[in-house]
């Protein structure tokens, strides 16, 4: 496939490219800092994502991913949508989901907005054990779909998600 032609499947980031989930980030990296003090592990430089893999590193990744996956779903529950959740209904190819959000967070926003019927592949944070910008979330959704990766679009809102089509060797487009 060239770079001109149409993808024979297409992949989409989701919280910041289909919907925006309604969580509050401040609130979780506060909850995490919290979490790994108890550790004693000092937290106040980090983000959210660093905040999980340092804790993660203190033994408490499962107590943090989970932290972080039921603020997700909540925030799943009323979720923003945005324009590009009519494109993903309108493809005439299959369509995927790869997300740094959590899987059941991913179902759930999904759900909220009527677009489960139009997402043949939902790969999120806990369907395999890497996360994004690891090639291996991105590759999960393409063998779901049946598709090679260089015929893949992926359609991210981020650096990470550009990283993580190069690295798995699909095209990738910039919402």
């Amino acid at each position: 496939m060239t770079r001109d032609d149409a993808p024979a499947a297409v992949v989409y980031d989701l919280d910041g490219t289909v919907v925006r989930l309604d969580v509050d980030w401040a609130d979780v990296e506060r909850r995490l800092e919290a979490l790994l003090e108890r550790e004693g592990v000092d937290a106040e430089p980090l983000s959210a994502w660093s905040l999980l893999e340092a804790a993660e590193a203190a033994g408490v990744g499962e107590e943090a991913d989970e932290l972080i996956a039921a603020a997700e779903r909540e925030g799943a529950r009323a979720p923003t949508r945005l324009p590009l959740a009519d494109e993903l209904l309108a493809r005439e190819v299959p369509v995927g989901i790869c997300s740094l959000n959590h899987e059941s967070a991913v179902r759930i926003a999904l759900d909220a907005h009527d677009l489960a019927d139009g997402v043949d592949s939902v790969v999120g944070r806990g369907t395999v054990p890497e996360r994004k910008p690891h090639p291996r979330a991105l590759l999960a959704a393409v063998e779901d779909l049946g598709v090679e990766p260089a015929d893949v679009l992926f359609v991210g809102d981020s650096a990470s998600d550009e990283e993580t089509a190069e690295a798995a060797g699909t095209r990738f487009e910039w919402v």
